[in-house]
């Protein structure tokens, strides 16, 4: 977004919007995420929602089925990246409503062993889950760009981690519950 962005409204239509996936079938769990020019740090203003799909159907009638027009609408049809999912763990705050998320990439270096580099981003995973205030840890790589992402929610703004920190203006977790826990392979 702009720098002079007026952020406020983006929390206006997540507040008016971001309830309707609060029941959508094959989703496991979104987040509605910003990050704000000047506050915790961020240099930018920055909007985007970050999914965990249980099927392929929930997220295809998503996208396809109308719902995702009215994003496009509002902001002009974005970019849908689409990772493999590495690893999920619920965390140690499980139970709590998440206030913040982290988010970090990294490359994946040239030369490295594929399946040592992914089973360490795993464990990362579960450790990230296991910190005091952590509410779930997810891990998923782009094998068209060979990045890993780590994506985590927190119930307060300090986690011990690096990466980009987001508020979380809302969650809808419909299928959190049957999300599949650990690594993916």
């Amino acid at each position: 977004m702009p720098a002079d962005y007026d952020m406020e409204v983006i929390r206006s239509r997540v507040a008016r919007v971001g309830h309707l996936l609060d029941d959508w079938e094959g989703l496991g769990v979104k987040t509605y995420v910003l990050r704000e020019r000047g506050v915790h740090g961020s240099p930018v203003n920055q909007y985007g929602p970050f999914y965990l799909w249980n099927t392929v159907e929930g997220m295809n009638r998503f996208l396809w089925g109308g719902a995702f027009q009215g994003p496009v609408d509002d902001f002009g049809r974005p970019a849908v990246r689409q990772w493999t999912g590495l690893a999920f763990e619920e965390g140690a705050a499980t139970g709590s409503v998440p206030a913040f998320a982290l988010r970090r990439r990294h490359v994946v270096p040239a030369g490295v062993e594929l399946a040592a580099f992914m089973a360490d981003a795993a464990a990362e995973t579960a450790r990230l889950a296991a910190q005091d205030g952590a509410v779930l840890a997810a891990a998923a790589v782009d094998t068209r760009a060979w990045e890993v992402v780590h994506f985590s929610l927190w119930e307060h703004a300090t986690p011990k981690a690096d990466g980009d920190l987001f508020q979380v203006l809302h969650l809808s977790a419909p299928g959190r519950d049957r999300l599949p826990r650990g690594r993916q392979w």
